[in-house]
């Protein structure tokens, strides 16, 4: 059975990807993703504020007002808490590309380009294959409109792609009020790839000491639906491969993410919770399933069940959300 795909104009051998978390930060967690048969690896994330903690224009955005409550000052993390150093990673790259045989792409998470660019010459310059840009912005801003918040990441996203020659995908969230413009907007500045969806996590109160404590949830297969739904609108609209981010655990995620227009289907939560075998596992039967159904490859499905033949994208949605909300049944029809 032919698995391969294209990503980020990568070709890959099937459509397994281990996103980035801490289970790339090891380099023998990296070689068993490998052995388990992943097509690519995108390795943890390296920090703006790892590379330029003298930025004046971020401390302003992350810590103004942080010292008016004494409750306030453990809620931004010191850098020490931070594990890995921008030499350090570079030197995580180049012990990847000299003992690994597939792809590994790099990420850099932040709001600014600032350092970015040379740490992402450096990046290329130490053997990555990509790169993923995971802008991490939470607008609170009252004066700041929508137009400046997709300006913020055009902006970091040409000045990247004008440093280097690797491709780069752009991590986005689903919190744009015209998102479909905005992945066009994205592909127009560059992105080779366009990862759906970050996932912003969320602190919660600790009301008894009045402190922001972090709070991590892992993803269920139930948070699909979201970047599923915009996968299948964008599929072969936007010039940029698509890759499925959130909520990938099973086989049938994996299936409904390719119909749907995805290059890849990245996991994470899945295997910190399951073990790195599952990936060997969900290819076994991934192949069963397209043999079963006479399928030639995977390219042969992939899009099957997206909007690319349909007219009018909005009025398929608006009758879709009718009849979802048709579907349900009262206590008295049972």
């Amino acid at each position: 059975m032919d698995l391969t795909t294209t990503y980020m104009g990568l070709k890959l051998k099937n459509p397994i990807v281990p996103s980035s978390s801490p289970l790339t930060r090891h380099r023998d967690t990296m070689r068993q993703m490998e052995d388990a048969g992943a097509a690519a690896v995108v390795l943890y994330s390296l920090f703006e504020e790892q590379i330029t903690q003298e930025s004046q224009t971020l401390d302003r955005y992350l810590t103004h007002g942080a010292d008016s409550y004494a409750e306030a000052i453990s809620y931004f993390p010191q850098m020490s808490e931070y594990h890995a150093t921008p030499n350090a990673y570079l030197a995580h790259i180049q012990w990847a590309k000299q003992v690994m045989d597939i792809p590994i792409i790099a990420s850099l998470n932040g709001v600014s380009t600032g350092g970015w660019i040379r740490y992402a010459k450096e990046i290329e310059e130490a053997g990555a294959d990509g790169l993923e840009l995971n802008v991490y912005y939470l607008p609170t801003d009252l004066t700041l409109s929508g137009g400046e918040v997709e300006q913020i990441y055009l902006g970091i996203l040409q000045d990247v792609k004008a440093s280097v020659t690797i491709p780069v995908a752009m991590k986005m969230n689903p919190y744009f009020s015209a998102l479909a413009h905005m992945a066009q907007a994205l592909a127009d500045g560059g992105a080779d790839g366009l990862a759906l969806f970050n996932r912003f996590y969320q602190p919660d109160l600790d009301p008894e000491n009045l402190a922001v404590v972090p709070h991590l949830v892992l993803s269920h297969s139930h948070e699909l639906r979201l970047p599923l739904r915009w996968i299948a609108i964008l599929y072969g609209r936007v010039a940029a491969d698509l890759g499925l981010t959130t909520g990938v655990h099973t086989v049938e995620d994996v299936i409904k993410g390719v119909m749907a227009g995805a290059s890849v289907t990245m996991m994470a939560s899945e295997l910190l919770q399951n073990g790195i075998g599952r990936i060997a596992e969900i290819l076994a039967e991934l192949e069963r399933w397209l043999i079963d159904r006479e399928y030639d490859s995977l390219q042969q499905m992939k899009g099957s069940l997206s909007q690319i033949n349909c007219a009018e994208p909005a009025a398929f949605e608006r009758a879709n959300y009718m009849r979802t909300l048709n579907s349900f049944r009262s206590l008295d029809d049972l």
